[in-house]
């Protein structure tokens, strides 16, 4: 987010004058005695005083104030819009109590036992199951993917093969060891995966086409893209256009609820009737029917832990693609959650899984933001396009998109991800007419690059071929360049309500029969019967 980098410059920090009272002194030992190194904490609670925090140092309590119109937000530890901060009531975070798992000799006389906190033992299977089983709370407290009992083991390439599994020790091996010792990858399609998120309506549509209307992959068939498709506002007959000429329609939830910590913390059958249900609402209004909608991407990538990759066992999802890479050369391949995941969790406050999961992860590496890494600083990477805030033209853009593409392709060649909000090209007319320049410079230039979606990508790696096949490989010539459309000229225009959304009139445009009610959670197929 960019409110992360921008806080780091708007910080203002103040010293607090230098106490010569003994008792003050002491009085501060105190305070500080049960701080962690580099806690930021308050002296006094209140919305007045939720912009002040205090944190210990060798010369005493340094005070640090948010900028007008933030607060701090302890359990993140930075400044966020005071609206979204629900912590100003408290003096300092949460402490947690963790459970006794490393002790020189064993505290639970049984198997597979583990002690809590206060040493009451519970089974290991207990612990980081989403659910309080010790008495103080404190088997939920050390769940991270390095501290959790239960985790995923480390990748093991004896066990995990082709086309089922695919892991790497540090995550930048090529599948199919297509790729020899000397790291001359020419054997290796450049596959580059463009992804839109949100709702797909008459305010993107002409985007789309003119993105991808007349460009072919080396193959002949048209350059492709994935959709991760909101619900509200979508225009399903859009969404059948868009999957009959190709694209990937994918699931992005059904509410897009806007408190981020509802995803991290949802529950598995709350991420069932957001995505799950997404899924169905696609498919039946967008009348699409041959089970393609396998893939999600949480909103705001607020990744949802084990619920949401348990969940997406349970309901036949393929891939995931929330999870965010730190910026690294060379860069991630997509991998199997069934091992440990081959880099830190990275984000703030974010909830990745910890335990082994029969699902894909389309990670999302971050990209290179500096205009010429030869000479630049050194900057946190972006993994969403329109996070990179340092972008302001035109030709920084061509810069950015050709800087990357040959980080991958001069490296391992893992897949480029270029992941958008239709606003973000549309309201910049110079960026889109950058990529637009740039994509047919990369097509006319590069026999080796391919325009695919994720679900390309990841048959690619369960059967991976050669440059050279990838020509006429099948999964990449589905739907190869599809005519004009012949049905469903205009689509049906409906006007809706519900009782989940109280008051709201709605419209949807689909080509199957309108609904008797507008589709929400608990209502996905628009009956008005609400299932509780």
């Amino acid at each position: 987010m960019w409110l992360q980098s921008v806080t780091a410059v708007l910080l203002i920090s103040f010293a607090l004058a230098q106490q010569d009272d003994d008792d003050q002194l002491t009085e501060e030992q105190k305070i500080c005695s049960d701080k962690s190194a580099g806690e930021l904490f308050r002296l006094k609670t209140g919305d007045t005083n939720c912009r002040n925090v205090v944190q210990c140092t060798a010369a005493g309590l340094q005070a640090i104030r948010c900028p007008p119109g933030l607060a701090f937000d302890l359990e993140k530890q930075t400044c966020d819009w005071k609206w979204a901060v629900k912590n100003c009531d408290k003096v300092t975070k949460e402490k947690k109590v963790q459970p006794l798992l490393k002790t020189d000799d064993p505290l639970c006389p049984q198997e597979n036992h583990l002690a809590c906190g206060d040493g009451n033992c519970i089974e290991r299977g207990l612990f980081c199951n989403g659910e309080k089983d010790c008495n103080d709370g404190s088997d939920e407290n050390a769940c991270d993917i390095d501290e959790d009992p239960n985790r995923a083991p480390a990748c093991d390439k004896n066990i995990c093969k082709l086309p089922d599994c695919f892991c790497s020790e540090d995550g930048t091996e090529v599948p199919g060891d297509l790729c020899p010792e000397n790291n001359n990858c020419d054997r290796v399609p450049q596959m580059i995966t463009i992804t839109f998120d949100d709702a797909i309506n008459n305010n993107n549509i002409d985007l789309y086409q003119e993105i991808f209307k007349g460009r072919r992959n080396p193959n002949g068939c048209d350059i492709k893209a994935t959709f991760f498709v909101s619900h509200k506002y979508t225009n399903y007959s859009a969404v059948e256009n868009m999957h009959r000429l190709g694209h990937e329609i994918a699931a992005h939830s059904i509410t897009h609820n806007d408190l981020e910590s509802f995803w991290t913390d949802a529950s598995v059958e709350d991420w069932a009737k957001e995505m799950a249900g997404s899924r169905l609402i696609i498919e039946k209004f967008g009348r699409i029917k041959d089970n393609s909608v396998v893939g999600l991407r949480a909103p705001y990538l607020r990744v949802g832990g084990n619920n949401q990759f348990t969940m997406m066992e349970e309901q036949a999802f393929l891939y995931d693609s929330s999870i965010t890479a730190p910026l690294q050369n060379p860069p991630l391949w997509p991998y199997t959650m069934y091992f440990k995941m081959p880099h830190r969790c990275h984000g703030n406050l974010q909830n990745c899984p910890t335990r082994s999961h029969a699902v894909w992860e389309m990670v999302m590496n971050e990209l290179d933001r500096r205009e010429d890494p030869q000479i630049d600083e050194d900057l946190p990477g972006c993994a969403m396009i329109d996070s990179c805030s340092n972008i302001l033209n035109g030709d920084q853009f061509y810069n950015f998109l050709t800087h990357n593409f040959y980080r991958h392709f001069d490296q391992n060649r893992a897949p480029l991800g270029l992941f958008y909000h239709a606003a973000w090209l549309k309201n910049n007319p110079d960026f889109l007419d950058a990529f637009l320049y740039w994509i047919d410079e990369v097509l006319s230039n590069h026999s080796e690059a391919y325009f695919i979606t994720m679900t390309q990508v990841i048959q690619w790696i369960q059967n991976p071929v050669s440059v050279e096949s990838a020509k006429n490989f099948a999964p990449w010539q589905e739907k190869c360049s599809p005519g004009p459309r012949v049905d469903c000229l205009v689509a049906n225009r409906c006007q809706l309500e519900s009782k989940e959304l109280a008051g709201e009139a709605l419209q949807m445009f689909t080509c199957h029969r309108c609904p008797n009610k507008y589709p929400w959670l608990s209502d996905p197929t628009g009956e008005g019967i609400v299932l509780n």
